[in-house]
């Protein structure tokens, strides 16, 4: 069992690179300009990859769908370049997916600041009103 989970990131890993460097070197579609390959699943069974990919260049939900629907397209492109570069039985199909965390990464990290500094501020608002409050302060509670 430890050994078919191994092996599934082993062909993860080198989907992964291949497809990069596929994209990189050899695609001369202007439609997918810079894409960055951000992950990799393979089904348990090797016959399919899910390729999470982003790109700076896809700045909206059309643009996103468009590089998507173009990757797909050549799935069976990629698909027999990847057949050239293992040894495997059988070559995973790739199905190219936006990975949207890129894009949500920044928001959900502003949204954590800003509540990070709403408790901070909330914070200091109890702890100023302690400090004016007699009953709470000082020697009352020691002496």
């Amino acid at each position: 069992m430890r050994e078919s989970g191994g092996r599934d990131l082993r062909v993860a890993d080198f989907i992964r690179d291949e497809i990069a460097s596929i994209i990189q070197r050899e695609m001369r579609d202007p439609r997918v300009g810079m894409v960055s390959v951000n992950e990799v699943r393979v089904s348990k069974d090797l016959s399919y990859a899910d390729v999470y990919v982003s790109s700076l260049d896809a700045d909206s939900a059309s643009a996103r769908q468009a590089l998507i629907d173009v990757l797909n397209k050549a799935a069976g492109y990629f698909r027999s370049e990847l057949a050239k570069r293992h040894k495997m039985r059988t070559t995973p199909k790739p199905r190219f997916h936006y990975d949207e965390l890129m894009e949500s990464g920044p928001k959900l990290e502003s949204l954590i600041e800003r509540a990070v500094r709403s408790d901070a501020e909330r914070a200091a608002g109890l702890a100023g009103s302690d400090a004016a409050d007699p009953s709470t302060g000082g020697e009352g509670a020691h002496g």
